[in-house]
């Protein structure tokens, strides 16, 4: 039997991971026993192959394939891992770094792709959206979603409510030049430009 130490290349791949921003578990991840409780209690691995006590235990033996693995796409930050862990871990956070990870060397384009209208609406407005290529969905899935959505107008002003706070030019101003300036925009420039060349490819 061999004793992993400290300094070994897979401890390495968990501590990039413990040093990210993101993470609020300090050295959760290391304090794994791999009980399974984030699995048992994930409503992802209920329904598709995700697993979270197998990410951990990637991650732990410095598996960086699992940068390229698409299950890591199906975790939809619930925090149900997080907040049943016995030794104060979260898997979630972890799975939001690997894609951070993976994002930053150019892998998962494609599972972003369909979100740019988020982004968009976070640069040119300031605030959250609901992208247009999800309306079909969301009205198949909540039956009255669509007709809610066409009446708002009327329904807000039926149940006299103000109008919605909008934020001011300055604000988006400010806002665009933020996300300008920590590379959120050239990211998403990045993103749509390479599966909008795939897509001309394909055709």
């Amino acid at each position: 039997m061999t004793t992993q130490k400290i300094t070994d290349t897979p401890i390495e791949f968990a501590e990039d991971i413990i040093s990210d921003v993101k993470n609020s578990k300090e050295d959760g991840v290391l304090k794994c026993v791999q009980c399974g409780m984030c699995t048992s209690t994930c409503p992802a691995a209920r329904h598709s192959d995700y697993n979270p006590r197998d990410i951990i235990e990637r991650v732990l033996d410095g598996d960086i394939s699992i940068l390229k693995d698409d299950n890591i796409w199906n975790c939809f930050y619930c925090y149900t891992c997080h907040s049943v862990c016995p030794v104060g871990n979260s898997v979630c956070e972890v799975n939001q770094i690997l894609k951070q990870f993976a994002i930053s060397k150019g892998i998962g384009y494609d599972k972003l792709y369909e979100y740019m209208g988020f982004a968009d609406s976070y640069f040119t407005a300031a605030i959250g959206a609901i992208p247009e290529i999800f309306f079909e969905d969301i009205a198949n899935d909540v039956p009255g979603w669509w007709e809610f959505r066409q009446n708002l107008g009327e329904i807000r002003d039926e149940l006299e409510l103000e109008p919605p706070l909008m934020p001011s030019k300055e604000v988006i101003g400010e806002v665009s030049k933020i996300l300008t300036i920590t590379g959120f925009k050239d990211r998403i420039d990045k993103i749509r430009a390479s599966q909008e060349e795939k897509n001309e490819g394909d055709s």
